[in-house]
């Protein structure tokens, strides 16, 4: 009886057992569902404040008090409101289940065996190894072997999975106050990191830590134009907005939009009389020149140099404010000697208001070598005089010079020119021997015409792009770049009245 039984007593423990895993599944599945609504809200909430983050991380520094203002004033206005904090709370809730409704696409750690595992860190930490760490260190930050979490932080990739950012502690004896210490790291991360992009280095040498950024490419789209600036303000290019706390609106193709600039401030009261810029051939050093004198023209007396004879300045011969554009040796040396007599005579008559004087100088040592040929005195001489004395008398001078031919130019005309810009491409060593500081970011791959780096006297080194300026009688110039440089043109000037004095011939 028992034996018959047992195949029973069997069959009904096995469907008992069933049924309570089905029950302890449907339980579960049950409390799933009830978390279901508070997963997605903590999900929304998440990428709210996530999107808030990035839009006051992208928010210019000059805009950033009044959006804080707007934010705690509509703060205020919903506490004052009837019912105004429930109907926000409310609110709030409702789209951050709308936008965590859907779970975010599976990554690197989260379990999917089909997404590969980002060893990028890893490969970092191991790489830097050699340069962060001395045998005689007992707790060293960075061994072989050991593990990148605690010093590799704020790591992101960007939508190709590069890295975009990273924060890295390193220990305390190492030399990050020697430059090439430091360039030594900054060429590993440049390489491990993926070639081909701008990577800005912010050293904290007070907290070791060291912050890498990949930069987005410089606007190489802005020409020429009418800039809002203030009197004695020059542009000379645009940059990134961490590097400066204003932006200014420019036109491109029709559209507006807010850049910031890189603004050389001239004049009497200025401590940066006057400029140098060096870049090799193509670099966009005379565009820069062209640039600086339409923005002078309407102000001030503007005098050219242009010692190459390559008539990139033709256009503006017999302009308003244009004195003089002269290529040929006696020529720009009569310009020259002109310039020092007019600055005599402004130093002779003391603090007299004076209208502003330019001398724009297109590579000064092509002029050294044909005098110097004809067994003539250096014509860079007749330059220490407007330089040492020009901020008195309001005399601004701007020297343009190939890169390959600057130690050629006069020790007046380097010890001046505490304004500097350096455009074309270049390594650390090369922009540290021009702007007297490297820069904090890697070069560019391919660096576009008028790109490089500018410096403001002791300043930090700025990324640039310089406004396209183009010369105009170019055949291969664009039709709506001659138009935007034409447009910029002064009138035609007038006949001098016979108390001016006589301006050089050009």
């Amino acid at each position: 009886m028992a034996r018959r039984e047992l195949p029973r007593l069997l069959s009904a423990g096995t469907a008992a057992l069933s049924r309570g895993r089905e029950a302890a599944q449907h339980a579960a599945g049950s409390a799933h569902d009830l978390l279901r609504p508070f997963r997605a809200v903590t999900r929304g909430l998440t990428r709210i404040a996530g999107a808030g983050r990035a839009r006051w991380s992208s928010t210019p520094q000059d805009r950033r008090t009044p959006l804080a203002f707007f934010a705690v004033a509509a703060g205020f206005l919903v506490y004052l409101a009837p019912y105004g904090i429930v109907a926000t709370a409310v609110a709030i809730l409702g789209t951050a289940w709308w936008l965590g409704r859907e779970p975010a696409p599976a990554t690197a750690g989260d379990g999917d065996a089909d997404v590969p595992e980002d060893n990028r860190p890893a490969l970092l930490y191991a790489a830097l190894v050699p340069h962060f760490s001395v045998p005689e260190d007992p707790e060293p930050l960075y061994s072989h072997g050991g593990s990148h979490e605690d010093v590799l932080t704020d790591y992101e990739r960007d939508e190709e999975g590069r890295l975009a950012c990273l924060t890295l502690r390193y220990p305390a004896y190492f030399a990050d106050g020697e430059p090439e210490a430091r360039a030594k790291v900054e060429r590993l991360l440049e390489a491990k990191a993926g070639r081909g992009r701008e990577f800005l280095f912010d050293w904290d040498e007070e907290e070791n830590r060291l912050s890498v950024r990949a930069l987005p490419p410089l606007p190489a789209d802005i020409t020429a134009q009418r800039f809002v600036t203030a009197p004695g303000e020059r542009v000379l290019g645009f940059t990134d907005e961490r590097g400066v706390t204003r932006t200014m609106p420019v036109t491109v193709d029709g559209e507006q939009r807010d850049v910031p600039p890189v603004l050389w401030r001239t004049g009497p009261n200025t401590t940066l009389p006057h400029l140098l810029a060096v870049g090799h051939p193509g670099s966009g050093t005379s565009s820069l020149l062209r640039s600086l004198a339409l923005q002078s023209a309407p102000q001030a007396q503007v005098a050219i140099v242009d010692s190459a004879g390559t008539g990139e300045y033709a256009f503006l011969r017999g302009r308003s404010g244009i004195l003089a554009v002269e290529s040929r040796i006696t020529g720009a040396v009569g310009v020259l000697e002109w310039v020092v007599r007019e600055t005599q005579r402004r130093l002779a008559l003391g603090g007299q208001a004076h209208q502003p004087l330019w001398l724009v100088v297109d590579r000064p040592t092509v002029l050294s070598q044909i005098a110097a040929l004809d067994g003539r005195p250096d014509p860079q001489q007749l330059l220490r005089l407007p330089l040492q004395h020009g901020r008195a008398a309001v005399v601004t001078v701007v020297v343009a010079e190939h890169f390959d031919t600057a130690a050629a130019l006069d020790d007046a005309v380097t010890g001046h020119t505490r304004a500097r810009v350096m455009l074309g491409a270049a390594n650390a060593e090369q922009v540290r021997a021009v702007l007297g500081a490297p820069p904090n970011t890697t070069p560019p791959a391919d660096a576009p015409p008028g790109r490089g780096y500018a410096r403001l006297g002791t300043g930090p080194v700025h990324r640039i792009q310089v406004p396209a300026t183009p010369n105009p009688d170019r055949e291969d110039t664009a039709a709506e770049a001659r138009e935007a440089v034409l447009g910029l043109l002064p009138p035609p000037a007038e006949p001098a009245a016979p108390t001016t004095p006589a301006a050089p011939a050009g």
